[in-house]
């Protein structure tokens, strides 16, 4: 072998040494980051795995980058002390320039203080409490979303579903009492009510937790909002199971804290979980996170945690640390690194937190962070508000071991079936997939349930004034207390309609002063002390009252009014006799005689009546308008007239009967009034007025009528108050309606109600503020109000001391009106109406049958058939026996007399309704000459003789 030459040699060691030289220019620049994880948690060992896998595909795309990330992660254990030193280690030995982390809120809340302070940027992708702002901590960035923000999605879906009360349960840390603030607020928005909190301890033992469900299950509530770690919350559940908590009826849902890792968690903890609603965040499809990316998280996963399972779906926190680390870095690579953080001057092996280096990057690291966007494997990376922004929250439903989509809601469109769904908000559950509830149930919870616990519903009942309301009594066996009255009736009622079963027992209400103007205030005011879960009996709705107590709806009248007595009114008036009619029957009456004589008179004078003297005139009916519309009966030759004047005397028969017996009854019945007809008058007057004690009845005269107070008595019991009446004590009481008629049910006579003076709202059951059996109690008042149990119930208690009060009070009796006789007129004038309309046409027919006789008779034809008629014949007088008959040949030139059969009808030729006159005067033409006047006469042979004079 021969040997190298010894120049060739050196160019190679320089070739060799310059190529070594640019290598090393070339190597990238280490951008120290530390991160702090909570390593025993899933979250911590998620986030692990993804940041590691972050570096390493970040880099692999970016192979030309001048800086690369130098990870150095740190086990906090979830103490807060541990995650501050670990912090403070990084800034020391590692001159980190940025921190992601810490894992908790109250980790975040002093490392972000320190990073402030030391100008490095702390980027927690799993820090959520509200609590964190940028204000007090201005180098701190969320890359998540503030707890607040879920916070509106939660109580859409409660006031979807129609619920008034959750209870909260949540750590004790800052992660959990957070979001508090916010939830109270926004459920108060909606009417919606937190009755209860429960906080669980950080060192809370399942036995612990198990005491504590067994006091929530007491209650009447049964929505809860679970807000704690995954970890508490699998014993929160595990131990819900075990107690029958998950059971139908119960509605439990979990925030974002456990719905977004609840796919990570055991499939046993899943499990107790059938039945549960969750809020998550949304993860829209991508194709980056395909199962290419999945297996090489897994692989990654198992080198961190080799005794654990794959995972087959990563979380939304894994998926946040996966973009967080290639945010950083590519701020890290705009910024470069930093070559002046340089160490305070300080004493040897000093370890205050003044010696920590101050970054000089930091604020243009910072501001490279929040300007940096991207559309990331967990969706729209943006930074720009130092939070992610908020895009959609899905809500889940978990059901046999796995989460099942409910529905999305967004700021824009609210609860949602589906996303980018145009319109307005929707917030009824029906814009939702139905849901599995616990105990496999489709129906909709309540949201609350009386305690099967053997607790029975105190129900407070006071001894009223008036025991036909509310009575109470002992049972002399059990010491139990009864109840009776209108009331209880009442309230038992509801009981029975109400959709559930309901365990109650009386409670005697009874005050040290039974004659207190507060009693019936104390009363209700029980309620808000929670001595009472219900109060019943003649409590009135006020205002002052519903301050600290909630009222159903009324089950009595409302109102308030005045009893007075009464007194007897005589009546002077001289003009009396005209009230039994109304103005209107007046001028109807009249209108209708008239009009029936008219049609009477028109009758007659068309049949030619011979009682009717000339023609018809005005003046004629004015004057028979005098006399009676009684003609007698034997004037009346037509039909029809008769048929009208039949029917117009039984008008006017049922008209003077009405007459008569109205005038009558106000003249012989008793009329009374009452002494007063309003307060006012009696407030001017200076007179007393009486009033229930204990009732809000004094205050009412006071402050908003403004009676004195030395005007005003109190009673007791409406015997007081009937002998307060009787004897002039007081001139007036007042008091309630649904009183009142009790009142005057037991004294009828002398007695009669004025007004309502005065707006009340009734009679009405007293709740606790915003309770759940409000609405049912309500609906089922409205069903017995508006049937006939309010009826009989009232007639049972208040109808059994009823009188008959024959004495008709105020004496204005009802006039008899038009209307009451419009049927009688109109009848009349109907057939009026028709008989003249009849009358008419007949007489147009009898005219046309008259001409068409007359036209034959002109007919030659028609005069030699009749000279060859067997009944009849035409006999020509010559002018001499003409002049020797009669004397005067110049007065008669000719006279013809013609012989026709009758018609068999014996009124001639109408059709029998009239009976005509027995002449009939006629002017017609016969042949060329022309017939002045002819009368025609009947005669004994059926034959009827016509006389006509002729001239030439």
């Amino acid at each position: 072998m021969k040997k190298i030459p010894h120049t060739i040699l050196v160019l190679l060691l320089v070739f060799g040494f310059s190529a070594a030289q640019n290598s090393t220019a070339r190597r990238a620049d280490e951008f120290h980051v530390g991160v702090i994880l909570d390593l025993g948690s899933l979250v911590g060992k998620e986030s692990q795995a993804s940041i590691s896998l972050a570096v390493e595909d970040f880099y692999s795309v970016h192979q030309n980058y001048t800086t690369k990330l130098a990870i150095h992660i740190s086990d906090s254990t979830g103490n807060e002390v541990k995650a501050a030193s670990a912090a403070i280690e990084l800034l020391e030995n590692y001159k980190v320039q940025a921190i992601i982390g810490p894992q908790k809120s109250s980790e975040a809340a002093f490392i972000s203080k320190l990073g402030s302070i030391k100008q490095v940027p702390v980027v927690s992708f799993t820090a959520t409490s509200p609590a964190l702002t940028y204000n007090s901590m201005p180098y701190f960035v969320r890359a998540t979303l503030n707890d607040s923000v879920q916070v509106n999605s939660i109580v859409s879906l409660i006031k979807a579903y129609g619920w008034r009360e959750v209870v909260m349960i949540y750590d004790d840390t800052d992660y959990g009492r957070g979001i508090l603030p916010h939830l109270v607020d926004a459920l108060q928005q909606i009417d919606a009510h937190v009755p209860y909190r429960s906080v669980i301890p950080l060192s809370a033992t399942s036995e612990y937790i198990k005491q504590e469900l067994y006091k929530l299950i007491a209650m009447q509530t049964r929505v809860f909002i679970v807000h704690m770690s995954s970890t508490r919350a699998s014993v929160i559940f595990t131990k819900a199971k075990e107690i029958g908590m998950m059971n139908k009826g119960f509605v439990w849902i979990i925030t974002d804290g456990v719905a977004n890792i609840i796919d990570s968690l055991s499939p046993s903890v899943i499990e107790t979980m059938n039945g549960v609603i969750g809020i998550r965040f949304h993860v829209p499809k991508s194709q980056e996170l395909d199962t290419s990316f999945l297996i090489r998280w897994n692989r990654m996963y198992q080198q961190s945690n080799p005794n654990k399972l794959q995972v087959n779906k990563l979380s939304i926190f894994g998926l946040w640390a996966y973009d967080t680390i290639w945010a950083l870095a590519q701020a890290a690579e705009k910024v470069g690194v930093s070559g002046n953080n340089k160490r305070l001057q300080s004493s040897k092996n000093c370890t205050s937190l003044d010696a920590l280096p101050v970054s000089t990057n930091g604020p243009e690291l910072l501001n490279e962070i929040i300007q940096n966007k991207f559309i990331g494997l967990s969706g729209n990376f943006d930074l720009t508000n130092r939070q992610l922004p908020v895009s959609a929250l899905q809500i889940i439903n978990v059901v046999g071991g796995s989460c099942r989509h409910i529905g999305f809601w967004t700021l824009k469109n609210g609860l949602s079936r589906q996303l980018k769904q145009n319109g307005s908000e929707i917030t009824g559950s029906d814009s939702l997939n139905p849901v599995i509830w616990p105990g496999e149930s489709t129906e909709i919870p309540r949201g609350w349930e009386i305690p099967s616990s053997g607790i029975k519903l105190r129900v407070g009942v006071p001894s009223s004034a008036y025991p036909e309301f509310a009575k109470t009594s002992k049972d002399p066996f059990t010491n139990a207390t009864r109840a009776s009255g209108l009331s209880v009736d009442i309230f038992q009622e509801v009981v029975k309609r109400l959709p559930f079963a309901l365990n109650y027992e009386y409670h005697a209400f009874d005050t040290i002063d039974a004659t207190s103007s507060r009693s019936y205030t104390d009363f209700v005011y029980q309620v808000f002390l929670q001595r009472y879960d219900i109060v019943i009996g003649d409590i009135t709705i006020i205002y002052n009252r519903s301050l600290y107590a909630d009222f159903t709806i009324p089950y009595t009248e409302s109102g308030v009014g005045m009893i007075v007595p009464v007194k007897e009114k005589v009546n002077n008036n001289m003009w009396t006799f005209l009230k039994p009619l109304s103005k209107g029957m007046f001028f109807g009456s009249t209108i209708i005689i008239i009009y029936t004589r008219v049609g009477v008179r028109l009758l007659e004078h068309l049949n030619s009546n011979e009682h009717l003297h000339g023609p018809f005139s005005l003046k004629q009916l004015g004057v028979s308008m005098l006399f009676s519309i009684f003609e007698d009966k034997d004037k009346l030759e037509c039909f029809l007239s008769r048929t009208v004047l039949l029917v117009w005397k039984f008008v006017f028969l049922v008209l003077t009967s009405s007459y008569t017996a109205s005038f009558a009854s106000m003249l012989t019945v008793q009329q009374l009034s009452p002494t007063l007809n309003d307060i006012h008058e009696l407030q001017k007057q200076g007179g007393y007025v009486g009033f229930h004690r204990g009732s809000y009845m004094e205050g009412l005269l006071v402050d908003d009528i403004g009676f004195e107070r030395s005007k005003m008595r109190p009673y007791d019991t409406p015997d007081e108050f009937h002998a307060a009446l009787s004897t002039g004590g007081v001139a007036a009481l007042v008091l309630d309606v649904p009183y009142i008629k009790l009142f005057l049910a037991k004294y009828c006579k002398g007695y009669t109600m004025v007004g309502p003076i005065y707006k009340s709202a009734g009679f009405a059951f007293a709740l606790p503020k915003r309770s759940p059996l409000l609405a049912d109690m309500s609906r089922a008042i409205i069903n017995i109000t508006g049937g006939e149990t309010i009826i009989r119930l009232e007639k049972k208690w208040i109808g059994q001391n009823s009188c008959q009060n024959e004495e008709k009070v105020d004496g204005s009796s009802s006039a008899i009106t038009f209307g009451s006789f419009g049927g009688l007129f109109l009848l009349t004038g109907f057939v009026t109406t028709c008989s003249i309309t009849v009358k008419w046409l007949m007489m147009n027919r009898y005219k046309k049958d008259q001409q068409k006789a007359v036209t034959k008779l002109d007919d030659p034809n028609n005069q030699r058939h009749g000279q060859q008629g067997e009944n009849g014949h035409i006999q020509d007088e010559d002018g001499d026996q003409g002049n020797e008959e009669n004397g005067d040949s110049n007065d008669i030139d000719n006279q013809a007399t013609i012989s026709a059969p009758r018609s068999p009808n014996t009124n001639g030729d109408l059709p029998g309704d009239c009976k005509q006159n027995n002449r009939e005067t006629v002017t017609t033409h016969l042949g060329s000459q022309v017939i002045h006047r002819g009368i025609s006469e009947v005669t004994e042979t059926g034959r009827v003789d016509v006389a006509f004079n002729l001239s030439p």
